[in-house]
C-alpha cells in the first residue's frame, strides 16, 4: 500500500540502520540535522536515511519526533524518535535551512494469510530458542506481543548477529513475506551457531569436570591404598624416583626426569600421565654410564677373525690395525677419543660384511647391535619423533643403546647406501652428526630431548655400492673394500663354515652327509657364479636337504657322499656356462669386464652393420657415459681406418649398431671403451676377438687407454667366467697387487697404453670375411 508523494525533512544516519517499530534518541551532530528538527518541531515527521559507502540508501523510514529537542548529557542536542514505516525516496532539495526529500510512504500490509501465520510461528520458535540459549528469556514476552508480520520480521534488526548489510537488506525488502523469510533464514544460521558454541562449551566444561573428578578420586584412592597398605601409584612413583637416583644419567637428563616425575606426582593423569610414564621409561632405559669392559688383545682378535672368516687378509689386517691403535690410545691415556674413525665395509652381497661386524664386536668384548637402514626415508627414524606427536618414539639409535645395554656397543649401520629421502626428511643428513666423531658426543634425540654421548660407540657401516653413499656421508667414512672370494677361498669357506652350519640347520649329524671339494667346485662354476658365498650356501643347503630326505625315506643309508657327478642329479640343470667361446666365435663380439652392485661381472658387446648412411644405433639401456664411449670408439676406428686395414668408404655406406645384452639391466661408465673399439674393429676387419680374453679400459679419441676402477672385482669376475687373459690400462698395472696370488698365477695380464696394443692382443690373427661396400 502506498500514498501520494510528500516532502519531509531529511535526517541522515551514519553506519546505522533503524526499522519500523523502534524508538530511540538521536543525537544531533550536524547543522542539517538541527535545522531539520527545528523546522519540524515536536510531533512532526522526518525521514531517516542510512548512508552506504557515502551514498543514501534507496529506502528510508518515516519517524515522528516524540520529544525534544533537548540537551543530552554529552552537551549536544537530541530528540526522541519513533519509527513509523518505510518510505521510498525521491528527489531531494534544499528548502529553507533544512534539506527536504520527496518520499512515498510504504506501510506494511496487515493481512495475515495462513502461510504467513505459519512463517511467523516458525520465526518465533527460532528466535525464542536463541534467546533461551543465551539466557535472555525476558525478551521473549516482548516478542510474543508483536502480532503484525512485518513488525515481527523487523525485530530481527535488534539482533547483534546480523551485519550492517543484512540489516540494510531487511530495510529495503518491502514485501512482508520475503522479509520474514530472510529473517527466518538468518535466525536458523544464528541458532546453528549458538548450538555449536553450546556443545563446545559443554564439552569443555564436561572435560574439566571429569579431570577434576578424576583428580579427586585419584587422591582418595591414594589415601585408601595408604590405609590398606596397598599404595600402588605411590609405589610406582617411588620406583621412578629410585631409578632416577640410582641412574648415572648426566645432570641435564636428571633435571628433565625430575621435572616430568614432578608433573606425574602433581596428579597428571589420563593420556598425559601415560605419555609421561612412557617418556620416563625410555629415559631410564638408556644405559647411562654402563660400559662394556673393552678387550684389546691383538693376538686374540686375530684369532677370532681367522676363526670366523676365511680369506679377506687385507680386510682383517686393517681391522687389526684399528684395534692396535685403540689399544695404544687407551694405554697411553690419549684422550682425543672423539677423533677416531668410522669404518665402512663396502662390497657385493654375501662377502661377509655383517659377520665381520659381529666378529669385531666379539674381538673387542662389546655388545653388537645391527641397524638396518635399507629403505629408511624418515629422518625421525634416526633422530626420533618430537613428543608433541601421538605415539611418538625415540629414534633407532636410542633403541639400539637400550637393546645393547651399554653406551659403548658396536652398532652396525647396515645397507647405508640404500637410504632414501622424501618429504619427511633425509635420514642421511641426520647421520652426518652421528658419524662425525667431533660432533656425536652431543647428539640430541628429538623424543628424549637431552644430550646423548655417542662418542664411545663404535659405528661400522656396510654398503654394496660406494657411489650410492651420499658424498657428505662418504667423506666421514674410512672405506674398506671387500671385493669377493676366489674359487679356492670359497672351497675353504664351504668346508670350514657353510657345510657345518647347513648340517646343523638340516638336522644332520657330522659324518652322515659329506660334500666333496669337487662337488663344491662344480656348484661354484655351474650354479653360483657370484662374488660372495650366499648362493653357494643355499645350494649346499639344497644338497643336504635332498640327502636328508633320502635318509629319512630309507632310500639311502649313512654315510652319504655327494660328489661331482651327483650335483647335476640333485640341483638340476646348470645355470651358468662358459659362453665366451661361443659368443665371440663371430667377428663383432668382444668380452668386457664390469662392476655391478653384486660384484664384478662379464658383459658382451656386440656390433653389427647394415646398409645405410653411417648412423650409429646404441641399445641395451646404456647410460650417457657409455653412449659417449661407443661414439668415441666409432670415431677412432673411422679416423684410423687406413692403419686398421679397414675400407674407409664403408662408413658412409653402412649404419652401425652396438648392443650390450641383458637389455633390462641399466649400464653406464667409461670402462667399456676398449671393448667397444675391439668389437667394431673385429666387425670391420673380420678378425674375431679371442674367446679367452676379457678387457676393460677407457678410450680417448687419440686412441689412448685410460685407467679405470674396480680392477680386482673385474679380474675375479674374469677368473670365474673361465677367461685366461685380461687386457687392462697400463696405469692400472699396480692394482694387480690387490688380486689374490692364486688368481694371478693362473691368468695372464696385458697392460696397454694404446688401442693398437689392445688390438694386437685381443684379435685373432686370421680374418674371416671383412666388411666392405661390395
Amino acid at each position: 500500500m502506498s500514498s501520494a508523494p510528500k516532502s519531509l525533512p531529511l535526517l541522515p544516519l551514519e553506519d546505522a540502520i533503524v526499522l519500523p517499530g523502534m524508538g530511540f534518541t538521536l543525537e544531533l551532530l550536524t547543522a542539517d540535522a538541527n535545522a531539520a528538527v527545528d523546522e519540524t518541531g515536536e510531533g512532526g515527521e522526518v525521514v531517516l536515511v542510512p548512508k552506504v559507502d557515502g551514498r543514501f540508501a534507496r529506502i528510508g523510514v518515516v519517524a515522528r519526533i516524540e520529544a525534544g529537542p533537548a540537551i543530552l548529557p554529552g552537551g549536544h542536542r537530541g530528540v526522541t524518535l519513533r519509527v513509523l514505516h518505510r518510505a521510498e525516496l525521491g528527489r531531494a532539495e534544499a528548502a529553507g535551512t533544512a534539506l527536504r526529500i520527496d518520499v512515498v510512504e510504504r506501510p506494511d500490509a496487515i493481512v495475515v494469510t495462513e502461510a504467513l501465520a505459519e512463517a511467523m510461528a516458525t520465526y518465533r520458535v527460532l528466535v525464542e530458542s536463541i534467546l533461551e540459549a543465551r539466557g535472555r528469556q525476558h525478551i521473549i514476552s516482548f516478542l510474543r506481543g508483536v502480532e503484525a508480520p512485518g513488525e515481527l520480521a523487523d525485530t530481527a534488526g535488534y539482533s547483534p548477529d546480523l551485519s550492517f548489510r543484512q540489516k540494510l537488506d531487511l530495510l529495503e525488502t518491502l514485501d512482508v513475506s520475503e522479509r520474514l523469510a530472510k529473517a527466518t533464514g538468518w535466525a536458523r544460521e544464528t541458532l546453528a551457531e549458538v548450538e555449536l558454541k553450546r556443545r563446545i562449551r559443554d564439552d569443555v566444561t564436561e572435560g574439566m569436570e571429569r579431570s577434576q573428578r578424576e583428580y579427586v578420586l585419584r587422591r582418595q584412592m591414594e589415601a585408601i591404598r595408604k590405609e590398606l597398605g596397598e599404595d600402588g601409584d605411590g609405589d610406582d612413583l617411588s620406583r621412578y624416583r629410585e631409578r632416577i637416583t640410582a641412574s648415572a644419567m648426566p645432570e641435564e637428563a636428571r633435571k628433565e626426569a625430575e621435572r616430568e616425575l614432578g608433573r606425574l606426582e602433581a596428579g597428571a593423569g589420563g593420556p598425559e600421565g601415560s605419555t609421561i610414564r612412557t617418556y620416563l621409561d625410555w629415559l631410564l632405559d638408556v644405559p647411562w654410564g654402563e660400559l662394556s669392559d673393552e678387550q684389546l688383545d691383538i693376538a686374540g682378535a686375530k684369532g677370532i677373525l681367522e676363526a670366523d672368516h676365511a680369506g679377506l687378509s687385507d680386510v682383517k689386517e686393517r681391522i687389526v690395525e684399528y684395534l692396535a691403535v685403540r689399544k695404544f690410545r687407551r694405554e697411553r691415556n690419549i684422550e682425543d677419543e672423539r677423533h677416531g674413525v668410522i669404518l665402512a665395509l663396502v662390497g657385493p652381497p654375501g662377502v661377509g660384511k655383517t659377520s665381520l661386524g659381529e666378529s669385531i664386536a666379539r674381538a673387542l668384548g662389546r655388545q653388537f647391535v645391527r641397524m638396518s637402514l635399507g629403505g629408511v626415508r624418515d629422518e625421525a627414524e634416526i633422530r626420533g619423533h618430537r613428543r608433541t606427536y601421538v605415539g611418538a618414539l625415540p629414534g633407532r639409535l636410542v633403541r639400539a643403546l637400550k637393546d645393547a645395554g651399554t653406551m659403548n656397543p658396536v652398532i652396525l649401520l647396515d645397507e647405508i647406501d640404500k637410504l632414501g629421502a622424501d618429504w619427511r626428511g633425509d635420514p642421511s643428513a641426520a647421520l652426518l652428526e652421528v658419524l662425525d666423531p667431533a660432533q656425536n658426543g652431543t647428539f640430541r634425540d628429538h623424543y628424549l630431548d637431552v644430550q646423548l654421548d655417542l662418542s664411545q660407540v663404535l659405528f661400522i657401516a656396510t654398503a654394496n655400492v660406494a657411489d650410492q653413499i651420499p658424498a657428505a656421508l662418504y667423506d666421514r667414512l674410512e672405506v674398506i673394500t671387500l671385493d669377493g672370494y676366489t674359487e679356492e677361498e670359497k672351497v675353504a669357506i664351504a668346508a670350514g663354515y657353510l657345510l657345518p652350519r647347513q648340517r646343523n640347520r638340516n638336522g644332520l649329524l657330522p659324518g652322515e652327509v659329506d660334500v666333496t671339494a669337487d662337488a663344491v667346485r662344480r656348484v661354484i662354476h655351474d650354479y653360483t657364479r657370484e662374488a660372495g658365498v650366499r648362493s653357494l650356501e643355499r645350494s649346499i643347503g639344497t644338497l643336504l636337504r635332498k640327502a636328508a630326505t633320502r635318509l629319512a625315506a630309507g632310500e639311502r643309508t649313512a654315510p652319504i657322499t655327494i660328489g661331482h657327478d651327483e650335483v647335476r642329479e640333485l640341483l638340476g640343470r646348470e645355470r651358468h656356462f662358459n659362453e665366451a667361446a661361443e659368443r665371440t666365435s663371430v667377428p663383432g663380439v668382444a668380452t668386457g669386464l664390469a662392476v655391478t652392485g653384486a660384484g664384478g661381472d662379464v658383459l658382451f658387446v656386440e656390433a653389427s652393420a647394415a646398409p645405410g648412411k653411417g648412423g650409429l644405433t646404441l641399445t641395451g639401456q646404456l647410460g650417457d657415459v657409455m653412449k659417449e664411449s661407443a661414439s668415441i670408439a666409432l670415431s677412432f676406428v673411422r679416423s684410423h681406418a687406413a692403419d686398421l686395414d679397414v675400407d674407409p668408404d664403408v662408413f658412409a655406406a653402412r649404419d652401425f649398431h652396438v648392443h650390450v645384452p641383458a637389455g633390462a639391466v641399466p649400464k653406464d661408465g667409461p670402462s667399456a671403451g676398449v671393448t667397444m673399439t675391439l668389437a667394431l674393429v673385429s666387425l670391420l676387419t673380420g678378425r674375431p676377438v679371442r674367446h679367452d680374453v676379457g678387457m676393460t679400459g677407457e678410450v680417448t679419441l687419440r686412441g689412448r687407454v685410460l685407467p679405470i676402477g674396480g680392477l680386482k672385482q673385474k679380474v675375479l669376475a674374469a677368473h670365474r667366467a673361465g677367461l685366461t687373459d685380461v687386457i687392462l690400462p697400463a696405469r692400472n698395472a699396480g692394482d694387480l697387487e690387490d688380486v689374490p696370488a692364486a688368481v694371478r698365477a693362473v691368468m695372464r695380464f696385458h697392460p696397454v697404453h694404446t688401442v693398437e696394443e689392445a688390438l694386437a692382443v685381443g684379435l685373432e690373427a686370421n680374418a674371416t670375411v671383412a666388411l666392405s661396400i661390395g
